[in-house]
């Protein structure tokens, strides 16, 4: 597909990049970035799927988004708060005081000294991890039950109306539970994490086993699916929208590649990245599009492969990716200027919030782990 890409002719290639030279110039000129090394590498062209070319970058709508990130970077037009959300919906984030559920309009709730956290179905309860327990909260921070286990990690729930499940990782391996705390069992041994339902009415989980590899299994019957070979370090699973293709993003003993899967466990697609570290990605609501972030030294920028262009760079790590969940705005965490910047998809609109980690009261920076309705 890279390859196809290249081919294809970009109108006035020359004069875009003649126009836009000064443009790039400027913008470097009056940047005011947390410290770090003054030198600016711009990445090369990277082979994601889909991804533009440095042409396209420079093209028209690229300028309005360096004129956008100019602005922002920093923290020059941040806000000092987080006075609202851009659209509609409620974030999840884990800081170092513990889980919190955020509303759109910027008001914040501290559901206790939890560790990790994911959504229910339809945002109405919430799991969340202690080192030894499994906890379902009410979104006050009620406790509707807990379940005590070794060593708890990534929590995820699945389910309909009237029937769900949390998968969950102890020290035994992969484990399952009814969303009512009941029928809890070990699904797999081998069991390691990240995991990740598969979009749909059937309990399907994906997960990363210890010897590196990514299987699938049905949660009912246990019987598994499919299974790959080993990959090394597996960082993060994530299914598109329609269930249809998985993402797993690998680490540095496999080139920080990212593996595409179908539905049926063939490779879609690996994109490779020869010259930095994929440092997130995440799947754009009703789409097959990904956004994907990738460091290169001391520098960051953000792609989404449906789109020309970046559509943020800067110094530092990029990290946290969350849609929202009409698939307009993409929330980014940026830990090095301490911000949130919430990025629109088409590229012309950017808001930039800053003094993230004191208003979680944390050290660290917050991490997201959802944005639903």
């Amino acid at each position: 597909m890279k390859r196809e890409l290249e081919r294809i002719g970009i109108p006035d290639e020359h004069e875009a990049r003649e126009r836009t030279w000064p443009v790039v110039h400027a913008a470097f000129a009056v940047r005011q970035p947390v410290p770090q090394p003054s030198h600016w590498r711009w990445v090369a062209v990277v082979a994601v799927a889909l991804a533009a070319t440095l042409a396209a970058t420079l093209s028209q709508p690229g300028r309005a988004v360096i004129d956008e990130i100019r602005e922002v970077v920093g923290v020059d037009r941040a806000q000092p708060a987080l006075f609202s959300l851009p659209t509609s919906g409620r974030l999840l984030v884990a800081s170092d005081a513990g889980i919190w559920v955020v509303q759109e309009d910027g008001s914040k709730r501290l559901l206790g000294a939890y560790q990790e956290a994911t959504w229910s179905p339809f945002g109405r309860f919430v799991a969340a991890t202690l080192q030894n327990e499994l906890a379902a909260l009410e979104l006050d921070g009620d406790v509707r039950w807990t379940l005590a286990r070794p060593r708890v990690r990534y929590p995820r729930w699945m389910g309909t109306e009237t029937d769900t499940r949390i998968a969950y990782v102890d020290r035994t391996g992969l484990r399952v539970v009814a969303g009512d705390g009941t029928r809890d069992r070990l699904l797999s041994r081998g069991g390691r994490g990240p995991l990740a339902w598969r979009p749909g009415e059937e309990f399907v989980l994906a997960f990363a086993d210890q010897d590196g590899r990514v299987a699938l299994v049905d949660a009912d019957s246990e019987r598994i699916l499919w299974r790959t070979k080993p990959l090394g370090v597996v960082h993060d699973l994530e299914w598109s929208s329609d269930g249809r293709r998985l993402l797993a993003r690998l680490g540095p003993s496999r080139e920080n590649d990212v593996v595409i899967y179908t539905r049926g466990g063939l490779p879609f697609t690996r994109i490779r990245v020869p010259a930095g570290t994929v440092t997130a990605t995440a799947a754009r609501p009703g789409s097959h599009a990904r956004a994907v972030a990738i460091r290169e030294g001391d520098d960051s920028r953000l792609f989404v492969t449906d789109a020309r262009g970046t559509l943020l760079a800067g110094p530092g790590v990029f990290q946290d990716l969350a849609w929202s969940p009409d698939g307009r705005w993409l929330l980014v965490g940026w830990p090095a200027a301490d911000q949130w910047v919430f990025v629109r998809a088409d590229g012309r609109g950017i808001r930039a919030v800053s003094n993230i980690s004191e208003q979680f009261r944390s050290r660290s920076f917050p991490e997201v782990h959802g944005w639903v309705p």
